[in-house]
């Protein structure tokens, strides 16, 4: 009985500190526009472990649609090629939080801009409860090598949220993926 408890409250903590999770401060949609790399990684779900090894550093690029959503096109390099996936990230009310459809959890989960420069790096929370919680903490480059204290930052969100420091990763780049990509 005492161990239910305590883990209820461990639980409890947990998503209280990621309530507490806010945007970026003025985040700015057109700003946020363009080529980022996701060169970081905090995700520690029981199916993805096997795969922890083989994740590269993924290209993104991201569009803002008329009415203040976001386009995000992924290409992610797999065993046997370079894989395009698009996103569609839905504005709210609140500046730098969007929802999205996962396809691969058939669900729709909350994106928080945490902290971004724009021109360098951004923190992005993804996250949702639902059976089970959903979550990950993904550090976007404007290029694949970010200094250390950001890549520290990135670190500290990711434990704050409940990570342990083997579930975050920040992988080697990928070759050739997408294969007009350059400037990496």
């Amino acid at each position: 009985m005492r161990t239910a408890a305590v883990a209820v409250v461990m639980v409890m903590c947990v998503m209280m500190v990621r309530a507490d999770v806010k945007p970026q401060r003025d985040f700015n949609s057109q700003r946020f526009t363009g080529r980022w790399y996701r060169v970081g990684l905090a995700y520690d779900s029981p199916g993805f472990v096997p795969y922890r090894d083989k994740v590269r550093v993924s290209m993104g690029s991201i569009s803002l649609l008329p009415n203040g959503s976001f386009t995000l096109t992924m290409w992610d390099a797999t065993p046997l090629s370079c894989v395009a996936k698009t996103y569609q990230y839905e504005k709210t009310s609140v500046p730098g939080q969007f929802t999205y459809f996962s396809t691969r959890h058939n669900m729709v989960k909350d994106i928080t801009v945490v902290d971004t420069n724009y021109s360098e790096y951004a923190l992005v929370l993804k996250h949702k409860v639902f059976n089970r919680e959903y979550t990950q903490v993904a550090l976007y480059g404007r290029s694949t090598r970010l200094r250390i204290d950001i890549l520290n930052r990135f670190k500290a969100l990711a434990l704050s949220q409940g990570f342990s420091r083997e579930s975050i990763l920040t992988p080697p780049p990928a070759v050739n993926c997408p294969p007009s990509a350059s400037g990496r």
